[in-house]
């Protein structure tokens, strides 16, 4: 039985409970419930994925727990699923990008963290992991461009059986180049 639990389903599970618990007490008095929320599912997310880094753990897989923690206490807590998936992702990738971590790979995991969480909780699953989708993305393009486009690769596919989770997040704002006539050659 022992040979069957790895550390890093251990250290998953108990990502996935530090987060839920961490978020339920932060929340407990809050005036505004979508705002805590989403501050606290942030703050929560950066600190699993820290810590699951000094100890060696899987960014990836830690941002995956990390993600359904929070959607689960803000299920529980009945806040807004997309605001906060939305802002937990944008949190993780960041957090990611500050360590020098994959942040495709962690962009990824949370979707299919909000996916997994979403089946969980029978709640729409593309709406959440396009939340998640979008708030990847919007992170990683200011992050810079070479991270948005490696995120909106990794999530242009199908994750967790959503397909194309990109497909309305509009890329970055890029300025026009103008183009300019070219005369004609004189003959």
């Amino acid at each position: 039985m022992r040979a069957g639990i790895t550390s890093a389903e251990i250290v998953a599970v108990g990502v996935l409970n530090l987060v839920r618990s961490t978020i339920m007490t932060t929340v407990a008095g809050a005036r505004d419930i979508g705002a805590a929320l989403a501050e606290a599912g942030v703050s929560a997310i950066r600190g699993a994925i820290r810590a699951g880094q000094e100890i060696g753990g899987d960014l990836g897989t830690t941002a995956r727990e990390a993600i359904r923690g929070v959607i689960t206490a803000t299920a529980e807590i009945g806040g807004d699923l997309a605001q906060v998936t939305r802002s937990s992702a944008g949190g993780a990738v960041k957090t990611a990008a500050d360590m020098g971590g994959d942040v495709a790979l962690v962009a990824r995991r949370a979707v299919e963290g909000s996916a997994a969480a979403a089946k969980d909780l029978g709640v729409d699953v593309t709406k959440l992991a396009r939340s998640a989708a979008a708030g990847a993305v919007e992170a990683a393009d200011r992050i810079g461009t070479a991270a948005g486009r490696a995120v909106r690769v990794t999530l242009g596919g199908s994750i967790a059986g959503v397909r194309s989770l990109v497909a309305d997040v509009p890329p970055p704002a890029t300025r026009a180049r103008r183009r300019t006539r070219r005369k004609p050659p004189a003959v």
